[in-house]
């Protein structure tokens, strides 16, 4: 060792000590101080694990172990991407492909929250409660969440080795996927009973709001009543058409506000030349929900625009940017939430449906992480649904349920069931084909 390299050494560890020291001494002496003093434990903690532990740690893991649990503390889709992840990650746009995965952290590893429909993460039966041991051979215990999304995509055609853990079956299941570029069901309507129209959106990319206003005003000559909004599985897209889906329904008041320690408050409010149905109007969520569908469902319901059937929504409505860090690497974190028009903050509680119904079972052993906290989008708690029929869709019999005033429409925000009256049995559904 050098003397030059000995002189730095000593002059950063003085420093360092010099400076602990200080937020020590404004810890104690001021309330505006409680960040040192957290500063001062982290250090503590670090020491004592260095001079204590049955074996020497390896520092760097501690390190980042330790700055991923303090950004997933702070916000469940935050990520630090060292210099090596950074530069792989601005250039993900150049990645077409995609296995179709909507993600969460979830025991300390990468957990499924969602496929999306027809994607090959779908087709080889991945689902809520499976959860991604390795990805590519990379273990994603403490992985951060866009690190390993990154590994998911590539090239269209390339494949992807995972290693999964479901709780029926103890041993982690090999299962290779083939990237592609995905491709989104173009936007659905039909006509049922009682003058009942359903329109299904899968994404909300640019210009489906269009496609999703082509299709009400489609059903209106055909008589439509009362309209089933379908945004299941609806978790790609921009905050900006779900803003313009509200505005289809609402004519008037608040859609969302997006704000931030640094950005200011951005209000969007709904305009009656943009409305173009205000008839009965139920929405279907489920725990793929998400962005800019969630946003919309959100202002549909304070609006009391429309009651929401289904499950809790992702809860990942926000805007988020990378800031670069001295190392060469970045924080990936939201600098502004979306919140509905009451307030409520979507990334932190997500859209709970006034009538929840479960589309699929989630595993009981799989709902709460290791620190206990409930993972994101869980299913609400529910009454025993009626028994389903091979084929039968709960969700949508709900929601015309409601339309034909079969069930309570009291809203029910906190997640409790509105149950249907007493000795009335939930209808069947008689779906006809899709019109030509």
């Amino acid at each position: 060792m050098n003397s030059r390299f000995k002189f730095v050494v000593v002059t950063s560890s003085t420093c360092l000590v010099v400076l602990l020291l200080l937020g020590a001494v404004m810890a104690k002496s001021s309330p505006a101080g409680e960040p040192y003093r957290h500063l001062q434990v982290f250090s503590e903690v670090i020491s004592r694990i260095k001079a204590d532990y049955v074996e020497e740690p390896d520092m760097k893991n501690v390190t980042l172990g330790a700055v991923n649990g303090l950004l997933e503390s702070l916000d469940p889709y935050a990520s630090y991407l060292n210099p090596e992840q950074y530069k792989q990650y601005q250039k993900k746009d150049q990645n077409k492909g995609s296995v179709g995965l909507l993600l969460s952290r979830r025991f300390g590893y990468v957990g499924v929250i969602d496929s999306i429909q027809g994607s090959p993460a779908d087709k080889a039966g991945l689902g809520t409660g499976d959860m991604l041991e390795t990805i590519g051979g990379v273990s994603t215990r403490d992985m951060p969440l866009a690190y390993a999304q990154l590994l998911l995509q590539g090239e269209p055609g390339t494949t992807v080795e995972l290693t999964v853990l479901r709780v029926k079956k103890p041993e982690p299941q090999p299962i290779k996927l083939t990237r592609t570029v995905l491709k989104f069901q173009a936007v659905t309507a039909k006509m049922v009973e009682n003058g009942i129209g359903i329109v299904k959106a899968e994404s909300l990319e640019a210009g489906k709001t269009k496609e999703i206003a082509d299709a009400v005003n489609g059903l209106k000559k055909q008589g439509l009543k009362k309209l089933v909004l379908d945004l299941r599985h609806n978790a790609f897209g921009t905050a900006e058409e779900g803003i313009k889906l509200a505005d289809l329904f609402m004519d008037s008041g608040v859609i969302t506000y997006a704000e931030g320690q640094t950005v200011a408050k951005q209000v969007s409010e709904a305009r009656a030349e943009d409305t173009i149905y205000k008839d009965k109007l139920v929405v279907i969520t489920n725990r793929g929900t998400g962005e800019g569908a969630e946003i919309a469902a959100a202002a549909l319901q304070d609006a009391k625009r429309a009651e929401v059937v289904g499950e809790r929504t992702y809860g990942d409505a926000a805007i988020r940017k990378a800031v670069s860090t001295e190392d060469g690497g970045a924080l990936i974190i939201s600098v502004a939430k979306y919140y509905s028009p009451s307030g409520k903050a979507l990334q932190d509680v997500a859209v709970t449906p006034n009538q929840p119904v479960v589309e699929q079972e989630q595993p009981t052993d799989v709902e709460d992480d290791e620190e206990g906290q409930p993972a994101p989008a869980p299913a609400p708690a529910t009454t025993p649904e009626p028994k389903k029929t091979p084929g039968e869709d709960l969700l949508l019999r709900r929601a015309i349920d409601v339309l034909n005033g079969t069930v309570s429409q009291v809203a029910n925000t906190k997640g409790a069931p509105a149950l249907a009256p007493p000795g009335q049995p939930m209808a069947p559904l008689n779906i006809p084909q899709k019109q030509q």
